[in-house]
């Protein structure tokens, strides 16, 4: 069974630094009729959990700890008996949405997840977070890149424990070097790909966001 990819979209808040924000989310579900990882399980468990549709849940993998990404995935792992997957460097943030809860696991850079024969392998990408990571399925020519990346650009780096040359960094040497044809599923908004992205890094660090 080879594997797809399915988005949901999901609407709510993003609350950080005392301001409130109206937002869509992607949330991606990615595996096959047996088996599935949830990406960014945000707003809306029902809407998930729908998608989800009784298959296994691998794992609830959080790109960052922003509460927008992670507002559903205490009932989304509850109700699938998956465990949740965050960066450490996130937990800061990962507590003001759930102040007296940890996650299961804790990503780092080289770890991955199988889910329908497809290695998902995580990317630390630290800059619109600290613990911000994307997902690269190579076998799936995709990389779902949170807020890390977009089309036409960086994530925001203008709100706390974000910083700007860091995410440069991050996406100069761990997304842009990916084959060009891999698709960018983002946390938010229309999918890019690596070739129309990678040669406007230089205008990105010209406007400075």
């Amino acid at each position: 069974m080879v594997a797809w990819i399915e988005r949901v979209v999901t609407s709510g808040t993003f609350e950080l630094d005392g301001g409130e924000w109206e937002v869509e989310n992607n949330v991606w579900v990615v595996g096959d009729d047996r088996e599935v990882i949830v990406v960014d399980a945000a707003h809306d468990a029902a809407a998930i959990l729908e998608a989800v549709d009784g298959r296994r849940v691998v794992a609830v993998v959080c790109t960052h700890g922003h509460n927008d990404h992670i507002n559903a995935a205490v009932e989304v792992a509850a109700e699938t008996d998956a465990p949740i997957a965050l960066h450490p460097h996130d937990l800061m943030l990962w507590a003001q949405e759930y102040d007296d809860l940890q996650p299961d696991l804790f990503l780092a850079e080289g770890q991955g997840f199988e889910v329908a024969g497809e290695r998902m392998a995580v990317l630390h990408t630290p800059g619109h977070s600290p613990g911000a990571v994307c997902l690269y399925g190579e076998g799936l020519q995709a990389v779902f890149s949170g807020d890390t990346l977009f089309q036409g650009g960086p994530g925001a780096t203008g709100r706390s424990y974000s910083d700007f040359p860091t995410i440069i960094a991050s996406i100069r040497d761990r997304l842009l070097n990916l084959p060009i044809d891999t698709v960018v599923h983002t946390g938010h908004g229309a999918d890019t790909t690596i070739g129309a992205e990678v040669g406007h890094l230089d205008e990105w660090v010209a406007r400075g966001h």
